[in-house]
């Protein structure tokens, strides 16, 4: 009697397992790997966020372990650990990281090259369009910071991965955090378990909410340089871009928007290969002798962050490593791709400002010549457009989990009634943020200083500062002498350019203010 309703107890459980894996993997399918296939990828951020909040809600049955089925006595839960792979027995009192394990068994995995396809996406959006400004600034240091950019986030990427990870009693390394928020969390404990997760999510929310504004801001600058004839200003064009973008408020998921990631990448591909194309068409009037070691000081912090918020991916890092068939793979991944950033980068860059010199803009397309210009620009404007959604959805699901949804310590009443259904006031909230990244763009419609600003306060923190910092909090009697030399170093060069970059940006920024209020 006492075997079947052991037998029955496992039955339901299992039953209860394979739901919940049913169910994250319908998430992960929709949210995760569908939407990471843009340029932000910030769809595995957000999916990191999703798996944490179902995991937390989950609720186990007590399962019995093999030994004890058999008659013989439990094992002591001091002596028991689980596996990165399920393997291993689990405790009577499973663990928040053993109930992670089971219910994270039959996610959709994704290979090698697919993960290296969202870094890539992150990593070679269409903020690249920044990057020949940033040489215009830095001459041969400005390529130099490329390289330097993509060395540091490569190497800060693998270590933000390593302290996801801890050796258990056995010696063996086995994963006990999912996220970018419980490595910071694991950091300030125990005085202040929630303070680093926090930190980390506003610093989320800044780069998701600027990144918004940079689309709109891109979208009116390629309209207006498009049809300059037209009597429409920039600042038109914004609104009307905004009043396209205005239903991203009614979003309920990004199962519809996600669709369109991959086209709008690949098409993103063809236009750099179309500007790159017509600037080797134009070889012979390279103007080799403009590209030299000065740096405008005043301008050169803002190319910092330029070139750093173009490699932001680290975000979603983590929950992109725990969703690939062979994690092992994920060093050799994420030198391939920053390898191949790189060069791309580095020949898109210098290839632009060589074409057009100290004539180039903020948006390199700009440049081009009218018959060509318009073409393009409204097919980055579809994509800045069709993008726009991503880091929008993201923002709004962390500003309401925060403030609204998080039982005793939200600060506000809950924005979706008993039915599910979003309040009227909580819709008016999200018509608020769509209508603040116009004003934004209206107030501040220059995209260098808007993409320095990010990269320098949002980008350098959570790419260059806290990888590092939480590192050596983690690992550090692990750590070897030179290990802790590039973290203390990454840290310290971080923090100064991303110091100087947030001043100068700053200013630019108040000064735009200043012009913008006369006007």
């Amino acid at each position: 009697m006492a075997t079947l309703l052991r037998s029955k107890l496992s039955n339901v459980a299992t039953s209860v397992s394979h739901k919940s894996q049913a169910k994250m993997s319908g998430m992960f399918a929709r949210m995760g790997f569908q939407a990471a296939t843009d340029e932000e990828a910030v769809g595995f951020a957000h999916c990191d966020d999703l798996d944490m909040e179902h995991r937390q809600g989950l609720q186990m049955d007590i399962l019995k372990s093999e030994g004890s089925e058999e008659g013989g006595e439990p094992p002591l839960e001091g002596d028991i650990h689980y596996q990165r792979d399920g393997t291993g027995p689990l405790p009577p009192s499973a663990s928040k990281e053993a109930c992670s394990e089971l219910s994270g068994q039959g996610k959709p995995k994704i290979t090698a090259w697919e993960a290296g396809w969202n870094v890539t996406n992150a990593i070679q959006g269409m903020f690249v369009l920044g990057l020949p400004y940033a040489i215009l600034h830095g001459g041969y240091l400005g390529l130099f910071l490329i390289i330097f950019a993509a060395v540091v986030c490569c190497y800060t990427g693998k270590i933000l991965i390593a302290c996801l990870y801890e050796e258990n009693e056995d010696g063996e390394i086995v994963r006990v955090r999912d996220s970018y928020v419980d490595i910071a969390n694991a950091c300030c404990a125990p005085r202040f378990p929630t303070l680093g997760g926090r930190i980390v999510n506003v610093a989320q929310i800044i780069e998701l909410v600027m990144t918004c504004i940079l689309y709109v801001v891109v979208s009116g600058n390629l309209m207006y340089n498009s049809f300059p004839n037209l009597p429409v200003s920039q600042k038109s064009w914004s609104i009307i871009a905004t009043a396209v973008l205005l239903p991203c408020a009614f979003l309920k998921n990004l199962k519809a928007v996600s669709k369109f990631s991959l086209l709008c990448t690949l098409a993103h591909f063809v236009i750099n290969i179309l500007v790159i194309a017509y600037c080797l068409s134009r070889a012979r009037d390279w103007a080799w002798d403009k590209v030299k070691f000065y740096i405008d000081v005043k301008k050169f912090p803002i190319s910092i962050g330029i070139i750093v918020f173009s490699y932001t991916s680290q975000i979603f890092l983590p929950s992109l490593e725990g969703n690939m068939q062979n994690p092992k793979e994920f060093h050799c991944m994420m030198n391939w791709t920053h390898i191949a950033a790189c060069i791309l980068k580095g020949l898109f860059a210098l290839v632009a400002y060589l074409t057009w010199a100290d004539e180039t803009k903020e948006v390199i397309t700009d440049n081009l010549p009218s018959t060509i210009r318009a073409v393009v620009n409204i097919f980055l404007v579809a994509k800045a457009l069709l993008s726009y959604p991503l880091p929008f959805f993201a923002a709004v699901e962390v500003l309401e989990r925060s403030l609204f949804q998080d039982g005793n310590r939200a600060f506000f009443p809950n924005c979706y009634g008993g039915d599910g259904r979003l309040k009227s006031w909580g819709l008016t909230l999200r018509c608020a943020l769509v209508v603040f990244t116009l004003l934004m763009a209206i107030y501040v419609p220059h995209f260098a200083l808007l993409m320095g600003l990010t990269g320098s306060l949002t980008g350098a923190g959570l790419c260059f500062l806290l990888p590092s910092l939480f590192h050596l909090k983690l690992l550090w009697r692990k750590l070897l002498w030179h290990h802790v030399f590039f973290d203390v170093a990454i840290f310290v060069i971080g923090g100064i350019c991303s110091v100087s970059g947030f001043i100068h940006s700053l200013e630019g920024l108040i000064e735009a203010f200043r012009t913008n209020a006369e006007d």
